[in-house]
């Protein structure tokens, strides 16, 4: 019964969301709670929702700072000279542009932190993508692609996860997977050269005249006419009243600062964004009304992404306290023939992908791959290589309505949840079958063990 309650749940609350029945923020607050009094645990939600929410607040806390810090720095103008030797770069080409984009979200991934990669890469290239009037589902599509395969480094969370789980060496697991990552990483490339030829198929190679939403004609013209001489054209992220250009250098060392904390985790993301937003916002903004109005202005920025991430956690933590997870994991389990017992490296990383996006990570990893690593052990098969197969998931996972990160991506990009899924849902299925199929031609997954 909790079985079907719990499969009830999450096809429910996936059908509201993608057919647009329901935004997310009320479903994810809605769903669970009717499903969870549908299956009697009426008493105990109060609690369960509490909890789900505290683990989430230290997550809403930073995200929400997060979004002010850089908000401010877009503002102070800081990603102004970093736009515009892009677009000198790529020439009004959208193509360009969204290939630019995945590679610059690849580097920025390189430090683990999804989060990051979404703030940086977002507040520089979104203006850039408005101006032009290149789909913002093609931003945020490319991005996460980008972020999916670099999710499997094993400061990332999901390798040590499965090492961790596991009981072998994080590099047992993640040297081997590297070609194919590469191999994946390529395949994001190309992707988003697709993407961007559709793009430019759409609007041309120079679009200025597709701006009419954040320029005047007379503005669009003139940005053409500077595409067309080659030059870049100036393009203000932030306007006279708040840039700082003097302090372009403080805010760069500023930033780098930070970047530098979190990769070294002095302290905890939250407090580590609280004190770069305070000093941030004193040094370009002294006057407490400036300040009031840079936080009043992206308030509306902020409020949608924290409110998603708190309700994501009423829906994780019924998820969790009904033991809907379990119940999803064992039901899958049991369902598994002993005739595929010499198969079951590819079973894993098959079953990685609507795992890690219907369950959180640490139920997968901690809960479900260790019972399969020891049915796998009958066959021969290694836990390092159930490791490496439990994680070629990793780019349908960031797609889950449970995975906070990904409220701050749509939230930054300015578009809706369920569109996001629906355009990104196939190239992040590809790009999770790119990565199993490399892995598998390299040897390091045994397809069938005798």
């Amino acid at each position: 019964m909790l079985t079907v309650l719990a499969y009830s749940m999450v096809v429910v609350f996936m059908f509201l969301i993608m057919t647009k029945r329901l935004p997310a923020l009320t479903a994810l607050i809605l769903v669970p709670i009717a499903f969870a009094l549908l299956g009697g645990f009426g008493k105990e939600l109060g609690p369960m929702m509490l909890t789900g929410i505290k683990n989430l607040a230290p997550t809403g806390i930073m995200l929400m700072f997060a979004i002010l810090y850089f908000g401010v720095m877009i503002d102070a103008g800081l990603f102004d000279p970093v736009v515009r030797k892009i677009l000198q770069l790529v020439h009004g080409d959208p193509m360009k542009i969204v290939v630019g984009t995945a590679v610059l979200a690849m580097v920025v991934s390189l430090d683990g932190d999804g989060s990051t990669t979404y703030m940086i890469t977002v507040s520089a290239m979104l203006p850039l993508y408005m101006r032009l009037g290149i789909s913002r589902l093609v931003l945020a599509c490319v991005i996460m692609l980008a972020g999916g395969v670099f999710n499997i480094l094993p400061w990332g969370g999901p390798t040590a996860r499965a090492a961790s789980a596991l009981g072998v060496d994080v590099g047992s697991i993640f040297v081997p997977m590297i070609p194919a990552m590469v191999v994946s990483a390529i395949w994001v490339l190309f992707v988003a050269y697709m993407l961007g030829k559709n793009e430019r198929k759409r609007l041309g190679v120079l679009t200025a005249a597709n701006m009419h939403d954040h320029a005047s004609d007379h503005a669009a013209d003139r940005t053409r006419a500077e595409l067309r001489e080659g030059d870049a054209p100036v393009i203000a992220l932030s306007d006279s009243h708040t840039a700082r250009p003097h302090l372009l250098w403080v805010n760069a060392a500023l930033t780098v600062t930070l970047l530098g904390l979190l990769i070294w985790g002095v302290l905890p993301l939250p407090v580590l964004f609280m004190a770069a937003f305070a000093i941030a916002i004193m040094i370009n903004y002294p006057n407490a009304e400036d300040q009031k109005e840079r936080i009043a202005t992206h308030a509306a920025n902020a409020l949608p992404v924290v409110a998603l991430i708190f309700a994501a956690g009423v829906f994780v933590g019924i998820l969790s306290g009904t033991k809907m997870v379990d119940a999803i994991a064992h039901s899958v389990i049991a369902a598994i023939p002993p005739e595929l017992g010499p198969y079951m490296a590819a079973v894993t990383g098959a079953l990685s992908i609507p795992f890690t996006f219907f369950i959180s990570n640490d139920a997968f990893y901690f809960g479900v791959v260790p019972i399969l690593a020891k049915a796998a052990a009958v066959y021969g098969i290694s836990p390092a290589e159930i490791g490496r197969a439990s994680i070629v998931g990793q780019p349908v996972h960031l797609l889950s309505p449970l995975v906070a990160s990904t409220y701050l991506l749509v939230g930054m990009a300015k578009v809706e949840f369920g569109d996001h899924q629906r355009y990104t849902l196939m190239w992040s299925l590809s790009a999770s079958v790119v990565m199993f199929a490399a892995a598998t031609l390299f040897g390091v997954i045994p397809l069938f063990m005798h």
